[in-house]
């Protein structure tokens, strides 16, 4: 074996040493030519040849098939890639050869050590180079990824020995250069692989796409010009970001709009990303159970070459920076006189500028790709919770309201998203604290233990603050949850709020709860100023402590050594001081996705167990159920409905009866597959169309409304608004059928809200009609066309009668039999003639049915059709902020609570610690070789002004937590008020998710990001001024780079605000779309679900994911294209600082000064990166404070309280109610929607207002409460002109009963007296008086639970709560909007004669025969007051509205029964 290495080495005591050395430790190393490392490239070569020739051996046996593929293309980088591979391997076999020469002269061809590796090597890199580059494209990915990589980490290797070899020895070698140059060399061959892959996939793609199926899909892909220019541009553009170009040049021209930006690559949309992510799942789903590490394994391997790909660059941006220390230490050396050649530090300085650029180039692709990883992810992960919302059962929904779910989109998401971009910081960190320390231990040696010690001790001192603050942090999401499912459900409910007077209430219920939230964020907020002061002091005490271990070690401090040292601890503290917020970020992802998981497993519905799939047409529009038993909370023992047994024959008509309460919305339920089957079976066969009780209506045109993602039949859609009774609607609407609808049809009436439903549902030509209580909101003339248009012609077939009591299935027959055989079905019936005055209708003569002919349908359909229209809508297009608003926003946030002040402290006491940080290293250049200053005299004072900065440190980092936690807590005080304090005309034309967007994340990032984003902002800026500042007085030559450069890094960042702005204003809009679409579809899941328009509506989500999503992605990635080009100006500045010192007469500047100046020089790119990339994201979160600051100034609604004017305690008196000219329009611009009505209410009278759709009654009933404000008139009431009140001492002295009932989570006792005004004994006796005491005793009494919007009571029961809350007001004026059927009005008028007898009570009524005992009836007529007089004499006029309205419906109630 001596013999070998002697041949190998050509020396036996080389021999010898090597042995020993590689036996005991790793000092070889030092040395990459060493026989033992080139050994191991001689073993990696071979390794690679072998591999390559078993490739070649298989390739050629598949030639045959590739070649009927088609020609193989090359790209120019594979053809760079090829050519360069080449080149080094010929240079290595030329220098190999000549080795081989020199050594036959005198040895004879020994040591073989010095010519067979190159050799080895030039074959190598010739033939694996050429082969792999050229054709990659005939390799299997997995075997090109793998030759690429291993030759990349062994140049790598290779490359990082001989540069830390060439720096210390000071010899620069053939062989060494070679080996640094093969690196870049296999950088390229590795991204040929990726690029190559990327074509593959591509490839696939398209071939996929011509095999498949041209069935329409045509009309779905987007034009290429619309796609953004990454999806296509060249490599060099790609690592340049010079495809954003001409997108900033138009930005910084003209404002971009919405159309400006393009949309995303295919592969990086949502739909992609779920599609990925549910195959993951279902891999992962195979494996076993689905656990939280499954979800999240799932989501790597989804993006796992994009991670792998971002870490390559994280990898290569640490070992550039870690560079920048030994070559500061070469140049010191240069500069005193020690250089290893005559040019040295010419080399140097360009040394400089080229690691430099690449670490700004890996950085800025490592950031790049980390964010859009992570916006893919927030992608796919709200794809996934809407999906998942959509199949929600109702027991699970019972437990998240619409609030959370919205809640887990708008902040979860993001959070969760946010984490890919920190990911790499968590390893990276540590690789360059390592490095650091190996750099440190090469500097002062055995003090860097001291230095190992003191970060070892930050670290254990973090471990308790990171637990605190996942607990704070845990607390504060549940309490952020509390909060906004509270603000969603008084938001979604305010004109209730605002009926009631309880606003002040919810207002305060809402802020107790935010009082909560805010204890928690100032514990969060402080356990995240602990973390910064600790490791931003932590450099600080690093040096501190191994400075002392030199001073006791008597280990010497010169200037190479201590600026090395200095250089070193300056580059990675940046990285340290990010440590807080990668900590924060942990945890917030962390907590974060453990919510959306746990959502994502909630239990789904089975309705695909209910509905069959018809393959016989007898059997299509029929259903069965036998013996069937079924339970909301799918609870075996408490079933909802017991033992059902109904079976419907196609073409059936079936209407269904029975009490409030006794489960006749639930059984439509059963059978839509909303309620589980806990017994029995159900099947039903066909397509449903289903029109719910409480009317879902999402925002969009009317037309939008009725075709409900169905095409355009023109012949069919006439049809249906005539059969619906919509034609004169459509006259009155603005823009026809083109009209806007508000959320929740805030701009229709009841009457018109159900007809928009129930045209929705026959247009959709199903076989199973599923009505709830379609008439119940339209009045008598509307109700018979509806019921001979609709039902009978529209929906023809046999009527079977269903009583339903108690949930159980009492009777079942014809409606003549049960009337008979019967007394519970005959007294339902007769219902509403116990209430008031049938027998006076009977003296009514029956009105003959009219129809209109399908020629007349058409004229009056094409005469009245309107072009649709972007104009006068009623929802608004959300308003932004256009342009550079300077520092409007900054002031807006600092502008609360004494912000100004904690501002400027904290700034000027990051100043003084910048001041600090200067006088120390500058006290260390002017001592470290000034014999006169003992060591202990530099260490002593060192320590003492790094004391005094960190104090400077604590300060700042407290005030921080302070300006946040005042700011947050003043914004949502001011919100909340503002919000609190607007008018309706403010609800009806804003859509809920715009402002639920900004009480949730707009506020969620004001409280968590914006306050020490801020002060880092200023901090980072302070240090790269600094920097300058140093450069400047050190070297004054560096001014003639230094100050274009200035200019330069102005005009830049002027340049990307007025593009970058507008992505992000962008991003908060397309938000709100995406919040408000949710929470529409939260709200109608049950009618989406009925008509099958799952996948519908999901697209249209995945569309609003990808809207929102692409302003964010550029957005991103302009700041890197901002900062890459920042960087690269920071690198010519510090050559030109290595220049200047360079060409300046030797002893100008002393060693340590020369080090100060370069390493203040190596930390400004990193300094200006964090300072422009901290105001890039200050810039980009402050928009979220400008559009909190939009919504807290509303024009506000008239104060609660006139101090000077307010009513007596016992106001209302009589109850006298004076109407005088009243004319309301409900926009300043709009039309009259009342017409001077002039009349006088009585004191104890009973007034009747009736109308058809759409007259003005609603309007009449929001003026007496002042919803609306008067244009002209006045209303009185008790000689009080009820505009000169406050509005709480208004609204609090009515009562209303309004037709949609609105309960609220919490309790039955909440619900009746949320103010807590009465006793239990007063409550119970109000339940007894509305018959829902019974019902509220089996539920569990007051305590029993009502979940969000009153959905576990039935709507009658939510009609009688609100004849309970009327009750316990006890009012002298009393407003009633009918109630939905017979039975509840049957309760409802018996309670009212009897507990109101001497009050005013109005009543808007929809049925004639409840204000057949009224005093007097007021008839209004398109807005006008058509008369007022008592019913029997308006009866008797038989031009009279009212005594027309009397005859309809008694025709409508005759044949009705006769048929």
């Amino acid at each position: 074996m001596e013999d070998f290495w002697s041949m190998y080495c050509g020396d036996s005591a080389c021999s010898e040493t090597l042995r020993k050395s590689f036996c005991y430790d790793f000092n070889f190393l030092k040395d990459p030519s060493t026989c033992i490392i080139q050994m191991m490239i001689i073993c990696f070569d071979v390794l690679l040849l072998i591999m390559m020739s078993f490739i070649m051996i298989r390739k050629s046996s598949l030639r045959q098939f590739r070649s009927l593929f088609g020609v193989q293309t090359h790209s120019k980088l594979q053809l760079v890639s090829a050519i360069l591979s080449g080149s080094v391997g010929l240079m290595h076999l030329c220098l190999g050869v000549w080795f081989l020469e020199k050594l036959r002269k005198t040895h004879i061809g020994f040591p073989l050590s010095w010519w067979l590796p190159e050799l080895f090597q030039g074959f190598t890199w010739f033939l694996t180079g050429v082969t792999v580059s050229l054709q990659l494209n005939q390799l299997p990915k997995a075997m090109f990824w793998l030759f690429s990589f291993l030759i990349f980490f062994v140049s790598g290797i290779l490359c990082a020995l001989s540069m830390f070899y060439t720096i210390s020895s000071r010899e620069l070698s053939i062989k060494a250069t070679l080996d640094v140059l093969s690196f870049p060399v296999s950088f390229l061959l590795l991204l040929s692989s990726y690029k190559i892959s990327t074509y593959e996939d591509n490839t696939r793609e398209n071939e996929e796409c011509l095999y498949a199926p041209l069935s329409g899909q045509l009309n779905e892909v987007d034009p290429i010009s619309h796609v953004t220019p990454f999806a296509k541009t060249g490599f060099f553009s790609k690592i340049s970001f010079w495809w954003l170009s001409p997108l900033m040049k138009r930005g910084q021209k003209e404002t971009l709009q919405d159309e400006d930006i393009p949309k995303l690559p295919e592969s990086d949309r949502a739909e992609s990303c779920y599609l990925s992510f549910v195959d993951q799942l279902s891999r992962q789903k195979k494996k076993g159970p689905l656990s939280h590490k499954s979800y999240l394994w799932a989501i790597i391997l989804c993006h796992q070459r994009d991670i792998l790909i971002s870490g390559l660059f994280a990898l290569l941006k640490v070992l550039t920076l870690s560079a920048s220390p030994l070559l500061l230490n070469a140049f010191i050396l240069v500069s005193e006189g020690n250089g290893s050649f005559k040019y040295e530090g010419y080399a140097l300085a360009i040394s400089f500028l080229f690691i430099k650029i690449t670490e700004s180039v890996s950085q800025r692709q490592w950031y790049f790709r980390s964010r859009l990883v992570g916006m893919k992810v927030r992608s796919q992960l709200t794809a996934a919770i809407y999906k998942k919302q959509l199949r929600l059962s109702n027991a699970a929904r019972l437990t998240r309201s619409g609030g959370e779910i919205m809640n887990y989109v708008t902040v979860d998401a993001y959070r969760t998203g946010e984490f890919p971009f920190w990911f790499h910081q968590t390893w990276t960190i540590i690789v360059q604290l390592c490095i650091a320390l190996i750099i440190l231990f090469h500097a002062v040696g055995l003090a860097t233990i001291a230095s190992l010690v003191v970060i070892v001790l930050t670290v254990l001192c973090n471990t308790p603050l990171a637990k605190l603050q996942h607990k704070y942090l845990t607390k504060l999401l549940v309490a952020q949850d509390e909060r906004l499912k509270a603000s969603s459900e008084a938001l979604l409910n305010m004109k209730v709020l605002k009926l009631y007077a309880w606003e002040i209430h919810f207002k305060n219920a809402i802020e107790s709860l935010r009082k909560v939230e805010l204890k928690w964020l100032s514990s969060v907020l402080l356990q995240k100023a602990y973390n910064i002061i600790l490791f931003w002091c932590s450099p600080i005490l690093v040096c501190a402590a191994s400075f002392a271990a030199c001073y006791f070690l008597e280990i010497p401090l010169h200037a190479n050594n201590l600026f090395t040292f200095v250089a070193t601890l300056r580059l990675v503290q940046d990285p340290i001081s990010v440590i807080p917020d990668v900590i924060g970020v942990v945890i917030q992802a962390k907590l974060a996705f453990a919510r959306i998981v746990n959502f994502l497993d909630a239990p789904e519905l089975q309705s695909s167990n209910v509905r069959k799939r018809c393959f016989n047409e007898k059997l299509k529009g029929s259903f069965l159920i036998q013996s069937a038993d079924f339970s909301w909370e799918c609870n075996v023992l408490k079933p909802m409905l017991k033992n059902i047994n109904l079976e419907a024959r196609p073409g059936q008509k079936i209407a269904i009866s029975g009490e409030v309460g006794s489960g006749k919305s639930t059984l439509l339920a059963a059978i839509l597959g909303e309620v589980p089957n806990t017994k029995g079976n159900i099947a039903v066969y066909g397509k449903f169309a289903y029109v719910s009780q409480t009317a879902w209506i999402p925002t969009g045109t009317i037309r939008e409304n009725i075709l409900f993602g169905s095409a355009l039949d023109v012949q069919r859609y006439k049809e249906t608004l005539h059969r619906s009774s919509l034609m004169k609607d459509l006259e009155l609407f603005p823009h026809g059928e083109f009209t806007e609808i508000g959320e929740r049809g805030v701009n229709l009436s009841g009457g018109q809200k159900q007809r928009v439903q129930l045209a929705r549902a026959l247009y959709q030509n199903a076989d199973i009609y599923l009505l709830d209580d379609p008439f119940s909101a339209v009045d008598a003339h509307t109700a018979t066309n509806l019921f001979n248009e609709y039902i009978l012609e529209g929906l023809a077939g046999k009527t079977v009668l269903l009583l339903m009591s108690d949930g159980k299935i009492l009777q079942a027959g014809p409606y003549h039999q049960l009337l008979t055989s019967s007394q519970e079905f005959w007294d339902l019936v007769n219902a509403h003639k116990e209430t008031a005055g049938s027998g006076q209708l009977a003296d009514a003569t029956s009105a003959e049915r009219q129809s209109n002919s399908g020629r007349e349908i058409n004229q009056c359909f094409i005469g009245k059709q309107i072009k649709p229209l972007n104009g006068d809508q009623l929802i608004k297009q959300e308003e932004r902020e256009i342009g550079d608003i300077g520092l409007k926003p900054y002031l807006q946030y600092l502008n609360q609570n004494r912000g100004y002040i904690y501002f400027f402290v904290a700034s000027l006491s990051h100043l003084i610690f910048v001041i600090c940080q200067i006088l120390q290293n500058s006290w260390m250049a002017a001592n470290v070789d000034n014999p006169q200053v003992s060591t202990l005299q530099l260490v002593v004072v060192y320590l003492l002004i790094g004391v005094s900065s960190m104090v400077f440190m604590f300060i700042r980092s407290l005030l921080a937590a302070a300006l946040g936690l005042q700011s947050s807590k003043y914004l949502f005080s001011q919100l909340v008020n503002s919000l609190f304090h607007s008018p309706m005309s403010f609800y009806d034309s804003t859509p809920l998710g715009r402002i639920l967007s900004r009480v949730s994340l707009d506020l969620s990032i004001a409280d968590l990001d914006i306050p020490f984003v801020l002060t880092y902002t200023v901090g980072a800026t302070l240090n790269c001024y600094a920097d300058l500042t140093v450069l400047a007085v050190v070297t004054w030559q560096v001014l003639f780079v230094a100050i274009p450069m200035v200019y330069v890094v102005i005009r830049l960042q002027r340049y990307y605000f007025a593009a970058a702005n507008e992505y992000m204003r962008m991003n908060g809009t397309t938000k709100s779309f995406l919040a408000n679409h949710v929470a529409e579809t939260v709200a109608g899941a049950m009618t989406i679900r009925a008509f099958e328009e799952e996948d519908r509506f999901f697209v249209k989500n995945l569309n609003l994911i990808d809207t929102n999503a692409s302003p964010f992605f550029h957005s991103f990635a302009s700041n890197e294209w901002l900062i890459l080009r920042l960087e690269t100006a920071c690198a010519v500045v510090l050559a030109s600082v290595a220049l200047c010192t360079v060409m300046l007469p030797p002893g100008t500047l002393t060693s340590g000064f020369i080090g100060m100046a370069l390493s203040y020089g190596l930390s400004l790119s990193s300094s200006l990166v964090y300072s422009i990339q901290s105001q890039c994201t200050l810039a980009n979160q402050i928009i979220s404070v400008e559009r909190l600051n939009q919504y807290i100034h509303i024009p506000s609604e008239a104060p609660e309280v006139i101090e000077g004017n307010r009513p007596p305690a016992n106001w209302p008196v009589a109850g006298k109610v004076e109407i005088e000219d009243l004319q309301i329009r409900y926009r300043p611009e709009g039309p009259f929607v009342l017409h001077g009505i002039t009349c006088t209410f009585e004191g104890g009278h009973k007034i009747g207002i009736v109308g058809r759709t759409g007259s003005g009654k609603s309007t009449l009933i929001a003026a007496l409460f002042r919803l609306v404000e008067p244009a002209r008139g006045k209303i009185a009431v008790d000689d009080i002109d009820i505009s000169s009140i406050g509005l709480h001492d208004l609204r609090s002295r009515f009562c209303i009963i309004p037709q949609d009932p609105t309960l609220f989570n919490g309790t039955v006792r909440y619900n009746l007296d949320p103010l807590s005004q009465h006793s239990d004994q007063e409550i119970w006796e109000v339940l007894g008086k509305c018959q829902l005491q019974e019902a509220v005793q089996d539920k569990g009494g007051l305590d029993s639970s009502v979940v969000e919007d009153g959905s576990n009571w039935s709507i009658g029961q939510r009609q009688l709560f609100c004849l309970g809350r009327a009750l316990l007001r006890r009012s002298k004026i009393l407003v009633l909007d009918e109630a939905t059927d017979n039975a509840t009005d049957l309760i409802l008028q018996k309670t009212i004669r009897t507990e109101f007898g001497n009050c005013t009570v109005i009543t808007v009524a929809h049925r004639l025969p409840t204000v057949m005992n009224c005093t007097m009836v007021l008839a209004i007529s398109d807005g006008k007051l058509a008369e007022y007089d008592e019913p029997m004499n308006l009866m008797k006029n038989e031009k009279s509205l009212f005594g027309q309205l009397v005859k309809e419906y008694w025709s409508h109630f005759q044949f009705a029964e006769s048929y």
